[in-house]
């Protein structure tokens, strides 16, 4: 009777445990997006950095040390510009303009506009723009004449997705969903985005968990493999950063 009485009180303790620190919330059986959300409970703060004077938003500034998507914009226009330069490919102007951005600067100066209005950084918006467009080639499903940059509704078989009236809303729209994605807070600006609702909030807190393969609870926006370690890829060339990809995705082709 002691042994069993210890067992369960065992049993009781780690219960408990797991309730204070948190654990995943199933998705319900309402209508869900292609990308297959799943709750996480909230990263806990690191203990760093908790005095005000001292903060510094570096982007890495959590538990983990991954790339947190909100916060402010790390880089500048002239960054993003420089990088998009290298790519050596053609902006496409024809298309674009038509939508409010006539060349790459002001493209990159809507991103950091909207990106900040929420309270994502920028850079983040940015480099999924250029993966899920090819620098801005739109290669894939969407065209560029539909001002989505993000594969907003986009599930493959030549299914193209939302379209929008101009650059800066799909811009506009992207932000919104990554906002979804990692945190809870409202939206600063009137929703843009007609799956934002879709989406199990708080559930990618970080760029490394955008990827449904490498999200530890199952959720993320895109179901291609490293997809999030590919953005953060980008993300420290832009930033003159090293980067270097977890050991079990060395066979991916980067």
């Amino acid at each position: 009777m002691y042994r069993i009485r210890n067992t369960f009180c065992l049993r009781m303790m780690v219960l408990a445990g797991v309730l204070i620190i948190g654990t995943p919330v199933g998705v319900s059986a309402k209508e869900v997006d292609h990308s297959m959300e799943g709750q996480i409970s909230k990263p806990q703060s690191s203990g760093k950095n908790n005095d005000a004077d001292s903060f510094v938003d570096d982007s890495t500034d959590n538990t983990y040390g991954y790339y947190t998507i909100m916060g402010e914009t790390t880089v500048s226009v002239d960054d993003m510009v420089a990088q998009y330069e290298k790519q050596n490919v053609e902006y496409p102007s024809a298309v674009l303009n038509e939508g409010g951005a006539p060349d790459i600067d002001t493209f990159c100066s809507i991103v950091t506009e909207e990106a900040d209005a929420e309270g994502v950084r920028g850079e983040v918006v940015y480099e999924q723009a250029m993966l899920e467009t090819g620098w801005l080639q739109f290669q894939g499903d969407a065209g560029a004449g539909q001002f989505n940059f993000s594969g907003l509704g986009t599930t493959g078989g030549g299914v193209a997705g939302n379209s929008f009236p101009d650059v800066r809303t799909g811009i506009r729209a992207q932000v919104q969903h990554l906002k979804a994605y990692a945190c809870s807070d409202e939206l600063n600006q009137a929703c843009v985005d007609n799956r934002f609702q879709y989406v199990t909030r708080e559930s990618a807190p970080y760029v490394e968990w955008l990827g449904i393969q490498e999200n530890p609870y199952g959720g993320g926006w895109a179901a291609g493999r490293s997809y999030g370690y590919k953005l953060r890829s980008l993300l420290a060339d832009l930033k003159g950063e090293e980067y270097t990809w977890p050991e079990s995705t060395e066979t991916v082709e980067k």
